[in-house]
């Protein structure tokens, strides 16, 4: 019986860019920095408040998953905006908006509210999209 997620997979374009966005820009910490064969990297950060979800920041690149046509078409997509990984969640979406905005991460839509809670949406250096959310009690 499977009983828990411990690691999540977000394509990115540029390891070192997205290392940046997300620790310095987003607060995240580092898991795991390491090399892992010939001109690879395993690098996983985690949101501070939730370590034990490792999320993968996984180059795409030609070797191991993808060949020259699926990185042309996995890069397309990222940069297009097509790919809306994940909801991230915060106590006090206003607060964290500022916060974020301040730093240089671009929003796509402004905190809303909406039938769910409170949401805005932001991408990554990688053209990646998220929800920001502060979800009613």
């Amino acid at each position: 019986m499977i009983t828990r997620m411990t690691h999540v997979c977000i394509y990115v374009l540029d390891q070192d860019s997205a290392y940046d966005f997300y620790v310095n820009k987003l607060g995240f910490k580092v898991h795991t920095d390491a090399p892992m064969g010939p001109g690879a990297r395993w690098l996983t950060v985690t949101p501070p408040e939730q370590p034990d979800l490792e999320i993968t920041l996984f180059l795409v690149k030609e070797g191991g998953a993808f060949d020259k046509e699926k990185v042309a078409m996995m890069t397309a997509l990222i940069k297009s905006g097509a790919l809306g990984p994940a909801v991230f969640t915060c106590k006090d979406l206003l607060a964290t908006y500022e916060d974020l905005q301040s730093k240089g991460v671009v929003f796509k839509k402004p905190p809303t509210k909406e039938f769910y809670g409170f949401e805005a949406l932001f991408t990554d250096d990688s053209g990646n999209w998220f929800s920001l959310s502060q979800i009613n009690p």
